[in-house]
């Protein structure tokens, strides 16, 4: 070969180096999977330098004395099956943590004869176990931009030929020391690859926050409402699995949709966090089990309580006003006044009996319907005959036995909220949308906040808060829509309602749909591929 040849031989070497070496900086920049991107960095350095194994450790400083986790291990001659990650002290002893302890690289020619006085020597009992000969070893440090060691990288055995199998007797024969050419271009890779593994740790970290935060949110709702408690997850893992379903199946007009990790994680997301504005919402209102609240009810009580005392005062001072108008009874002691003046007195008594049996029959009345079922006519007719009632307070004006904001309250036809009441509630999703706008989500988790504002919405345009109809719904939020209802009828945690059994639950769906408030498709799909069964629940009624 000529002077020239060689030249553009080595020449072109070089280019496709560069190119080679270029591909690989777009493909670590491009990876974001920590796994992938340890496997990657090592299979190209191998790739590089013709390497037949090699390995891959990060420090790990989290416990109290730092450690090398032994990360990725590649071997073409003997193949990984079945690698486990394991950590490992970072003491000089390794070759591994002799390099993460000094940020000194090592590129010894053979492994199995290491100069005199090093304190770092090759763990053979690898090699025997898998019947290995290692020799050439290069391992470099992989540091960050403010030379911070992030991990070690090693790699084993430059062969000859890419395609060679190494075993103990051939070993000395295709393998050879690396050339200083190769350690700098793998070093060059390996501080590129600590960038982006510590881009990726970082990222991983401020998910991981992220992740915290949102379960310190899902918890701070369920302090506010404790009768929900577990119901932001629930209403995730139905959403996630109904999500998932929804890409491989088709039923009805419901075509496959295709949502990616990120895509699922932001579902996941909006439906924690879709409760988030409750945290707005009076908490009396919130946790409202009957239709007047407990303080309420109390003075009530006490109200009822003075009415009859009054009375009893009123009835008393009646019979000691007869008394001192007609004392010919004293005087003459004859029977028959006697007996005109008892049944004065009878009367009087009577009257009492009949006002206080008319207070009990209120107070009954009272107590039913402040239970949260719905009210039929007669008990409406009763309350407005009540609202009319009044009685002599301590100041001596009359006053109402109930006050019309507690008959408006007791006259609710069904549930416990009042119209006002009812507007508090539902103003949870503003705030959740006022709340989670703010936050500066990613460009892969940026719908979380619409998704989770369109919940309520239905398909026929009676939801709210914006009464959207099916087209500007979200099919993420018609998902989530299902969801929570499923599990606010299922859900065995409320006191002011029993559970519904899961057939019970799915003809209620099933009406919704018809009704077009859900999206029927959805709601066939969460039936048919029993969605519900994330949550343990069975379609089978319990006997």
């Amino acid at each position: 070969m000529t002077e020239s040849q060689d030249r553009f031989l080595e020449s072109t070497e070089r280019s496709g180096l560069i190119e080679q070496l270029l591909a690989i900086g777009t493909a670590l920049s491009s990876t974001h999977d920590l796994s992938a991107l340890l496997t990657l960095i090592l299979t190209k350095c191998r790739e590089i330098t013709c390497s037949d194994a090699g390995s891959v450790y990060l420090v790990d400083r989290s416990g109290n004395e730092p450690c090398l986790w032994f990360k990725v291990a590649q071997n073409f001659s003997q193949p990984v099956s079945s690698f486990r990650e394991f950590a490992m002290p970072m003491t000089p002893k390794s070759l591994a943590g002799y390099v993460a302890l000094t940020g000194k690289s090592l590129n010894i020619p053979d492994a199995y004869d290491l100069p005199q006085g090093v304190p770092y020597q090759l763990d053979r009992s690898f090699d025997r176990s898998i019947a290995y000969r290692t020799r050439s070893v290069l391992v470099l440090p992989m540091q960050n931009q403010d030379r911070e060691m992030i991990g070690v990288l090693q790699l084993i055995n430059r062969k000859v030929r890419p395609e060679l199998v190494i075993t103990p007797e051939n070993a000395l024969d295709i393998t050879q020391p690396y050339l200083d050419w190769e350690k700098w271009v793998v070093q060059s890779l390996a501080s590129q690859a600590a960038i982006c593994i510590e881009r990726n740790q970082l990222q991983e970290s401020i998910e991981n926050l992220f992740e915290g935060f949102v379960k310190a949110s899902v918890q701070i709702i369920e302090a506010r409402d404790p009768c929900t408690s577990g119901h932001s997850e629930r209403v995730a893992d139905l959403t996630v699995r109904l999500s998932q379903e929804a890409s491989a199946v088709t039923i009805g007009h419901l075509r496959p949709i295709y949502f990616n990790d990120r895509q699922i994680q932001e579902i996941r997301y909006a439906a924690l966090l879709h409760d988030f504005g409750k945290v707005g919402v009076p908490e009396a209102i919130l946790g409202k089990q009957k239709k007047l609240f407990p303080m309420q009810l109390e003075v009530v009580r006490n109200r009822f309580a003075l009415a009859q005392r009054t009375l009893e005062v009123e009835c008393a001072q009646a019979k000691f006003r007869h008394l001192v108008e007609h004392p010919s009874y004293q005087a003459t002691h004859h029977s028959e006044d006697a007996c005109s003046h008892c049944q004065q007195l009878s009367t009087l008594d009577e009257k009492l009996a009949q006002a206080i049996a008319q207070l009990d029959r209120y107070w009954t009345l009272l107590v039913e319907t402040n239970e949260p079922r719905i009210l039929a006519e007669e008990p409406l007719d009763q309350l407005r005959e009540l609202a009319q009632y009044t009685y002599q307070d301590i100041d001596g004006t009359l006053k109402p036995l109930l006050s019309a904001e507690e008959i408006a309250q007791l006259m609710v036809p069904r549930g416990t909220l009042t119209l006002a009441e009812r507007d508090a509630i539902q103003s949870h999703v503003t705030h959740t949308y006022e709340f989670l706008k703010r936050i500066p989500w990613t460009k892969q988790l940026q719908n979380v906040p619409a998704i989770a504002y369109a919940h309520h919405e239905k398909m026929d345009g009676s939801g709210y808060p914006l009464g959207l109809k099916q087209v500007d719904i979200p099919i993420q939020s018609q998902m989530m829509a299902i969801a929570d209802i499923y599990d606010a009828l299922t859900a065995g945690d409320r006191p002011y309602k029993r559970s519904l059994s899961v057939p019970t639950a799915l003809k209620i769906l099933r009406q919704e749909a018809a009704q077009s408030k859900l999206n029927s498709d959805l709601v066939e799909l969460f039936e048919q591929r029993q969605i519900f069964a994330v949550l343990g629940h069975s379609a089978i009624e319990p006997k």
